[in-house]
């Protein structure tokens, strides 16, 4: 993709700003490129971020995992559980993205512009793994590495001290792991509204029977809403 001038300056501004110069470019720009405006111009052969996403979600779990691995030497295997699932999850992604600005970086369809995608939890969590999938292979591990935990220390900090995002997902997992050893199975039930501004919904079922619905902008904040119903309801469990 050809950068113009507007694009190259906000590219620059990011670089200086997140202290990762990229040597090639155009993965940046394809980190910040959102499927919406992949869609409206496929014509000219746009790549999304959603590859991208994918392959930062993994490399963000493995860097979380080692970091409170090595520094919570005396915590239980549960306890880090909790503090990475609090790391990770949409809302502390989206606020690392809000305090990097990514959301003025992203390239949108007028639809997602039209209905605040710039501000929306699922789009600047998935553009901030994509980011750091994009310095992963731009860089080196080490490097993707560096910079992740750069932005997220007071993340991890908080999490560690239980004052983060509450995970209501791993919450449920150990209060059946506490309270039963059944199965916890999350479906998605409908989806409704166009492309650029859907909302899903989704059932929790526990040994095939339902215990908690919800539903969210995104997959993920459908499954946590879903979850954060189940443990309000948790009599279900008796």
């Amino acid at each position: 993709m050809k950068t113009d001038k507007q694009l190259e300056k906000r590219l620059s501004d990011f670089q200086q700003s997140s202290k990762y110069t990229f040597k090639n470019i155009e993965i940046l720009v394809t980190a910040f490129t959102h499927s919406s405006y992949a869609n409206e111009n496929r014509g000219n052969h746009i790549n999304s971020n959603e590859r991208l996403e994918f392959l930062g979600d993994a490399v963000l779990n493995i860097i979380v995992s080692d970091y409170i691995y090595r520094t919570f030497q005396d915590l239980p295997e549960g306890e880090l559980t909790r503090i990475r699932a609090s790391v990770v999850c949409e809302g502390s992604l989206a606020q690392c993205s809000k305090k990097l600005n990514i959301g003025s970086f992203l390239l949108l369809g007028k639809g997602e512009e039209f209905t605040g995608g710039r501000e929306r939890n699922s789009i600047l969590s998935d553009a901030f793994e994509a980011v750091l999938a994009a310095i992963y292979l731009d860089g080196s591990f080490e490097e993707a590495r560096n910079w992740a935990l750069i932005q997220l220390e007071s993340t991890i900090k908080a999490a560690a001290k239980g004052t983060v995002f509450r995970d209501y997902k791993t919450l449920l997992q150990e209060f059946i792991q506490k309270n039963g050893d059944g199965k916890i199975e999350y479906e998605i039930v409908k989806e409704s509204g166009p492309d650029h501004n859907k909302k899903f919904y989704v059932e929790i079922r526990y040994n095939h029977e339902a215990i908690g619905r919800g539903s969210g902008k995104s997959k993920k904040e459908a499954e946590q809403n879903a979850a954060r119903h189940a443990l309000d309801a948790s009599g279900a469990f008796n």
